[in-house]
């Protein structure tokens, strides 16, 4: 991997745009490619209703910022609702998974170090994954496991 050395700029207008699995768009701000393993970074937008399965994260901590709409986050037995300006950090092997609760489409920034899992989203973009499984099966190969734990009333 080359050395983290200079800077790494995502420009209004020029990022890179892919989705996530629920359907939304993802802007790619820095990957771990970039930096060397530090971190990636990502703004993700979702639909009213739309958000991930429960997951697990085994080698990242991850943070999450609501940028615009309001999100209701669980992570373990936690349950945070917040708007913008909500923060939320978890550390790897909490389960958990977050929806947009408002009626319109959120925003979030997300961070998480070491980098690595902002390549699904790139994933999810080059392969046309789809279904479950196949989605699944990308997670997987990220470290990210499926917490088997059933949908969260909204």
């Amino acid at each position: 991997m080359p050395a983290f050395d200079k800077p790494v700029a995502s420009l209004p207008g020029q990022e890179r745009i892919v989705r996530n699995a629920h359907g939304g768009r993802v802007f790619i701000h820095a990957t771990a490619a970039e930096t060397a393993g530090v971190l990636g970074m990502w703004e993700t937008f979702s639909a009213p209703g739309t958000g991930p399965h429960w997951h697990t994260h085994t080698r990242e901590t991850e943070a999450f910022r609501v940028i615009s709409g309001r999100y209701r986050f669980w992570c373990g037995d936690t349950v945070i609702e917040g708007g913008p300006g909500t923060t939320i950090t978890l550390p790897p092997h909490v389960p958990h998974r977050w929806l947009n609760i408002s009626e319109e489409t959120g925003r979030m920034l997300a961070i998480v170090t070491p980098g690595g899992f902002e390549q699904l989203f790139i994933e999810l973009e080059r392969t046309g994954a789809s279904s479950d499984a196949e989605v699944l099966a990308l997670e997987r190969a990220l470290g990210i496991v499926d917490s088997g734990l059933q949908a969260s009333p909204p």
